[in-house]
């Protein structure tokens, strides 16, 4: 699949108790199924050829001499399949009992992997019948055509046509154990961990089973296939309930319902998981001191033939905006925990400087509503009265009626203590002083009231013995959008790592609190600012509407803070983020039966924008003030984010402006 992403099925077959042929046939139907919808991985669960509930018959030779039968024609019938096969089978070797994996592979066996912990307890007593894997690396015969088969657990499967691939396999009790095996397969190098599995159902196990699952992929950096027998099995003693699951990197990505049989499918992004283990130092260092005793098989799946399903539709969701959860219970629990961390973060710089003022410039847009909101509330964690907030307003030439009216209201209904002071007449001074022409509107004139305003601030925090509180945002801080010096600058940004996607349902959030707290007044004036332009105001109005509207300047910010997230997070390509965005925006949108809101010409116009921006304005973040980390992505010269001013934009924006539309 295309950019990293590897489709890959947990399929559940209705199994019939010791007819190994009828298994089989099972098997093979949804194999060729799982395959032809795209799938290049197929995990069926333990011991399916047989079923699980076998018993005592696991030591009649009738059975064990079908199951390998079963396997041969598993291995005919899937032979033209182009994807790799894994079925549960026991199997004879030196006198003992294994319960194995059988990996297949266009008619070949290209590995035996046996269960390595046998359970001797309760429900599950397979010591009676099958022995633990032994150490090492052996080779087993089956058959003429599969003569020299790799026989134990520390064995890789890597792709040769798929560097990103290399799969590990476990039998069920393996991940229930306190060091699974599936640990030292990935510090070995595997990206897929593939589990066949005959976990019985009981009350909460479900619950349980899916922690598991998703944990021991988020411990391992991997993708991780839960294939769960299902129906067909006794129900003597048991139930099965067919429980599938497919995590990425601690996400389940999909899952059955119990009592469902088939397939599940997932895609798979084996780039992101190789960029987090990149990310991630100490995963390297515990591979480092891992004894390296593992053997890999190669296949080769190039030539594969291509299906329906090749084409590049997500069989996951891409999320628009990254930043803010889809769900409304998440995300109102994303704002207030990150509104505790701004919080918290300014009332622990406030203690430490024993200060008692602080000074915002309050313009009645998002930004300086949430750093005012975010300041008055760290201002009660340190038993201090809003009022020693200083909100200051500072009209000047774009400034419109409705952004004053809001500032003023503002500051009225959360208790901090106003301040206007007009900077036109300043700025025409200064006008004067450099020779600017007050009727040229470039970015001189802009950036002249910036700076001003920052001077201000400046002074009346010197004057109040208070510290500056930056206003400015994460999506500005990435396209450069503020005044070197100017908005750029203060003594503490509490909204430095937040991103402007995430800006407005923060400030929805303080609205939606203000209501419940019955105060109509302060819910009024946040939902009015939240319904005003984005604008820094440094043009005159257009009569008495705002002129200078920041998205149509920079351009949409969710499509910024899409690019800025894949981009640092993950360290993607332009060619694979501008992937990720077609699915997010047009073929996501499509599917709904919605028009798309930007096309893929717009799509990579901003994108190619996003990096010049991004690389031509570092110089700006080398130096900025202090300010908490809230998320995953920041542009903290001190740690997140440490980047030369003078890096070349060629390649990325070499390979971005190659995109085809």
């Amino acid at each position: 699949m295309n950019h990293g992403f590897f489709r890959a099925a947990c399929a559940s077959p209705a199994v019939t108790v010791a007819d190994c042929d009828a298994s089989a046939a099972a098997i093979v139907a949804l194999a060729k199924e799982a395959a032809a919808h795209g799938a290049r991985l197929i995990v069926f669960p333990e011991l399916c050829i047989t079923a699980y509930t076998c018993g005592d018959l696991f030591l009649q030779r009738t059975l064990l001499d079908g199951a390998t039968d079963a396997l041969r024609t598993i291995l005919r019938e899937t032979a033209d399949t182009d994807a790799l096969v894994l079925v549960g089978l026991p199997f004879v070797h030196q006198d003992a009992l294994y319960n194995c994996a059988a990996l297949l592979f266009r008619g070949k066996v290209i590995a035996l992997v046996p269960k390595s912990y046998i359970p001797a307890y309760g429900e599950f007593y397979e010591r009676r019948h099958f022995a633990p894997a032994a150490p090492g690396i052996q080779q087993v015969y089956i058959d003429d055509e599969n003569a020299h088969v790799p026989f134990g657990t520390n064995i890789l499967i890597a792709d040769t046509a798929n560097p990103l691939f290399v799969l590990g396999t476990e039998i069920c009790e393996d991940l229930w154990v306190p060091l699974p095996p599936s640990v030292h397969a990935a510090l070995a190098g595997a990206t897929v961990i593939a589990n066949l599995s005959a976990s019985n159902e009981v009350i909460g196990k479900a619950d349980y089973r899916r922690m598991l699952v998703a944990g021991q992929s988020a411990r391992l950096a991997a993708a991780y296939l839960y294939a769960d027998s299902g129906n067909g099995e006794s129900t003597t003693d048991l139930v099965f309930a067919a429980h599938n699951l497919l995590a990425e990197n601690g996400t389940v990505l999909a899952e059955s319902s119990l009592f469902s049989q088939g397939i599940t499918y997932a895609d798979f992004d084996l780039e992101r998981i190789v960029q987090e283990r990149k990310r991630m130092t100490t995963f390297a260092d515990c591979a480092r001191n891992e004894p390296h005793d593992f053997v890999t098989v190669t296949i080769d799946s190039s030539g594969a033939k291509k299906t329906a399903d090749n084409a590049p539709v997500l069989l996951r969701t891409v999320a628009p905006r990254p930043f803010v959860p889809d769900d409304t219970e998440c995300r109102a629990e994303r704002c207030r925990a990150v509104i505790a961390l701004q919080a918290q973060g300014l009332a622990k710089r406030l203690r430490h400087l024993n200060c008692r003022c602080a000074v915002i410039g309050l313009s009645g847009g998002l930004d300086s509503t949430l750093a005012l909101l975010v300041t008055v509330r760290a201002f009660a964690l340190c038993g201090l009265a809003p009022s020693l907030v200083r909100a200051v307003t500072m009209p000047c030439f774009g400034t419109t009626d409705r952004t004053h009216r809001n500032a003023r209201a503002l500051a009225a209904e959360t208790g901090a203590t106003l301040m206007e002071i007009p900077i036109a007449d300043a700025v025409r001074q200064h006008f004067r002083d450099i020779g600017q022409d007050e009727n040229v509107h470039d970015i001189t004139y802009e950036n002249c009231q910036a700076r001003e305003r920052t001077q201000v601030l400046m002074d009346v925090a010197n004057k109040y013995n208070g510290i500056v509180i930056g206003t400015g945002d994460l999506s500005e801080l990435a396209l450069g959008w503020a005044t070197y010096n100017g908005d750029h600058m203060s003594m503490y940004g509490v909204n430095a790592s937040v991103p402007k996607t995430l800006v407005r349902h923060l400030v929805t959030s303080f609205a939606d609190e203000a209501e419940t707290q019955a105060r109509p007044a302060l819910a009024a004036v946040l939902r009015n600012i939240l319904d005003t332009p984005v604008s820094p105001e440094l043009l005159p109005p257009d009569g008495t509407d705002i002129a200078q509207k920041t998205e149509e300047l920079v351009g949409p910010y969710e499509l910024h803070d899409f690019f800025l997230y894949y981009a640092l997070r993950f360290g993607f390509s332009p060619a694979k983020i501008f992937f990720l965005a077609e699915q997010a925006f047009i073929t996501q949108s499509e599917s709904r039966g919605e028009k798309p809101p930007y096309d893929k010409a717009a799509i990579k116009a901003w994108l190619v924008s996003f990096y010049r921006r991004f690389f031509s304005q570092q110089f700006k973040r080398s130096c900025l003030p202090d300010g908490a980390k809230v998320g995953t992505v920041s542009l903290s010269p001190r740690g997140d984010w440490r980047m030369p001013s003078d890096a070349s934009v060629r390649l990325w924006l070499s390979q971005a402006e190659a995109l085809e539309c």
